[in-house]
């Protein structure tokens, strides 16, 4: 089973146990909006752009509330489980595209449930999870406001962020340094080293592709 395979699996699980109306890590989604947005962006196309471009996201919002209106969470949660359109039929495109959207959406959920502790990743995934975010770190970082340098814990350095004045050190595993290059910096087990209004403005950053 591909990493993308397995936390479909895993995320789909988890909202099954959770039901329709648990938090979540997306500011103003319960686990249903958080399924519609999965169904959406494998199985519309046609209103998937409006989740990266501003111009198109009120339509992205109306089919994304489409289809919680046309399907019951039980529903919604079967179509995730099964990948669709192109990642269906196209298994290296699935694991290309939905490995970190999958992982992310998974804490997601996990990380707005209280009581909640880091899973402890595969050697295998922890370095794939690296491999994508060191390539994708300047992207990830471009809106903060101060310079950047990830440290992996066992291995790796990646930089981001603006190119002058102070920097600020995070370190940790690859997974929560993907979570913090994702916006979820408030939710990430990390550890931040640097001046100290650099350090709270990094963690007040809009950050994310």
């Amino acid at each position: 089973m591909t990493h993308a395979r397995a936390e479909r699996s895993a995320i789909c699980d988890l909202l099954d146990q959770t039901g329709p109306d648990a938090p979540t890590l997306c500011t103003g989604w319960t686990t249903y909006d958080l399924a519609a947005h999965l169904v959406l962006r494998e199985r519309r196309p046609d209103a998937a752009a409006g989740i990266a471009l501003r111009p198109l996201a009120g339509y992205t919002a109306s089919v994304q509330n489409g289809l919680k209106a046309q399907h019951p969470f039980p529903e919604l949660v079967g179509l995730v489980r099964k990948p669709g359109g192109f990642y269906g039929l196209l298994p290296f495109l699935d694991e290309a595209v939905n490995t970190l959207e999958f992982f992310v959406h998974h804490e997601d959920i996990r990380r707005a449930q209280p009581g909640w502790e880091p899973r402890r990743l595969s050697d295998d995934f922890e370095r794939l999870i690296w491999k994508r975010l060191a390539m994708g770190a300047r992207l990830m970082l471009r809106k903060s406001p101060v310079g950047v340098v990830l440290h992996r814990l066992g291995g790796g350095v990646a930089l981001g962020g603006a190119q002058e004045g102070p920097k600020v050190e995070v370190t940790g595993r690859a997974g929560d340094l993907l979570l913090f290059c994702f916006g979820r910096q408030q939710h990430a087990r990390v550890d931040l080293t640097g001046d100290e209004d650099a350090v709270a403005r990094l963690l007040n950053a809009s950050l994310g592709v």
